[in-house]
């Protein structure tokens, strides 16, 4: 029995002749009559009465009609849904993200794609770079964002571009002796208790503030280790240290707190997005269209990545993809 064959009878049914639905499905009349003989002797029973008045069903005919009518409409649901899902507009997509990129990019991305895509469902998970990472290579995210290039096991199946700039700024309380001055010097940051990012989360960052303040800088090895930007900034409003980050967390002034450029001026690791060369979601397709429409310059990064392909072909060729 296929889609067809529901098709026919019901068609049989709506025009009570063979030769009016015949003409309505754009068919001859003896192919119709006899695929409707077909389909009665698989069902097992007669399902139309021929009568001089016109064709109808009959009671097992009703039944039959009920269920086909509705097993159609879920056939025409399967379709419309099957497209819908290719297009991205269905689906899920795991994000994995570290703190700072709440201030910036990810909200107005997020915000986009939750308007263009609302039937996306969103798995969000806030998690260091090396977490994200190494969920990214298993298999467990679709997308990641994080400070620097993914390096470890797996890293060379993902392509990365950047799609954020920083370098260090420092927030202490608005009774620091350092407020109200527009810099602070790195020899400065030597003698003052520091707020910095775990080094096992953020190495990259870690790694840069080894190299600007000494490999054994007491005020590193004593410093207070906060997760994320948030709770740099909370600490330093509370007068526990001078808190070091990246400039993005300037987009989110806190009452309490000043924030002050550190000179020499030194560039952080790039804020980093990435995905498997190999995946084939159209919801991850949706969400790198998001990206291209609220970041031109990543964009223009992607395109230059991935061409006008996208990263289901990307994942076909054999260009390595770091």
């Amino acid at each position: 029995m296929e889609a067809r064959h529901l098709r026919y009878a019901l068609t049989l049914a709506e025009h009570a002749h063979f030769g009016r639905a015949a003409g309505a499905l754009g068919i001859a009349q003896p192919p119709l009559s006899k695929q409707i003989a077909d389909l009665e002797r698989e069902v097992g029973t007669r399902l139309f009465d021929r009568t001089r008045q016109g064709v109808f069903p009959t009671a097992a005919g009703a039944a039959f009609l009920s269920r086909a009518r509705r097993a159609l409409d879920e056939i025409t649901a399967a379709s419309v849904d099957a497209a819908r899902a290719a297009r991205g507009e269905t689906g899920r997509l795991r994000l994995g993200f570290i703190a700072s990129a709440l201030l910036e990019p990810l909200p107005d991305v997020l915000s986009r794609f939750g308007r263009e895509r609302p039937e996306v469902r969103l798995e969000l998970h806030e998690m260091a770079t090396n977490r994200s990472t190494a969920a990214l290579v298993a298999g467990e995210l679709d997308v990641a964002i994080g400070l620097g290039r993914p390096r470890g096991v797996g890293a060379e199946q993902l392509v990365s571009v950047p799609i954020g700039h920083d370098h260090l700024v420092a927030v202490v309380s608005s009774t620091h002796p350092y407020a109200g001055q527009s810099s602070v010097h790195v020899e400065q940051l030597r003698r003052q208790p520091l707020i910095v990012a775990p080094g096992e989360d953020e190495p990259a960052v870690v790694a840069g503030l080894r190299t600007l303040l000494g490999k054994d800088s007491p005020a590193l090895s004593g410093a207070t280790v906060a997760r994320d930007v948030h709770t740099i900034i909370g600490l330093a409003a509370c007068g526990v240290g001078v808190g070091l980050g990246p400039s993005r967390m300037l987009t989110a002034p806190r009452r309490g707190t000043w924030f002050c450029e550190v000179t020499p001026r030194t560039p952080l690791p790039d804020l980093i997005l990435s995905f498997r060369a190999r995946d084939r979601s159209p919801a991850l397709n949706a969400f790198l269209d998001t990206i291209r429409k609220n970041c031109p310059e990543v964009g223009a990064a992607l395109d230059h990545r991935l061409g006008p392909l996208g990263p289901q072909e990307e994942g076909d060729r054999a260009a390595t993809p770091t």
